[in-house]
């Protein structure tokens, strides 16, 4: 009815609503109580074994990936921006001038396969002795 002290629309289904809820709840929550969870086993941490990779295979990676990249594309980018020192950026010139040669001979997977392997040597080469000591973009 609004102002004048009776229900207000709507309101009419509370009274009943209320009990039923309480009545709900406590069905529920009455019942035995579940079977306790099964722990799961918590792995004990384990320490990393893989080392990082040498110098030369770091090498072989990149030159590898900036090969095929040069072989598909046709063009270099600045070494720098390869992440590339001035002496990786000499092996990747000269392994994807060995690549194209093969590439139009014997087709792409032959070049890719000469990409593998002759950065796979040059950079066994030149980090035969250990890191280069001559700064970081030699």
């Amino acid at each position: 009815m609004g102002r004048r002290g009776g229900p207000r629309p709507g309101a009419a289904g509370l009274p009943i609503l209320g009990p039923a809820l309480a009545a709900l709840l406590c069905v529920t929550g009455c019942d035995r109580p579940a079977d306790p969870p099964h722990p799961t086993p918590v792995p004990a941490p384990t320490r990393a074994t893989a080392s990082p990779p040498s110098d030369a295979d770091l090498c072989t990676r990149l030159v590898a990936h900036w090969a095929r990249a040069a072989l598909d594309s046709g063009t270099y980018g600045d070494y720098q921006s390869m992440g590339l020192s001035n002496g990786q950026y000499d092996i990747l010139r000269d392994v994807v001038t060995a690549a194209r040669a093969v590439r139009r001979r014997q087709g792409l997977p032959a070049a890719h396969d000469l990409i593998d392997r002759q950065a796979g040597q040059a950079c066994t080469e030149r980090y035969r002795h250990g890191a280069r000591t001559g700064g970081p973009w030699t």
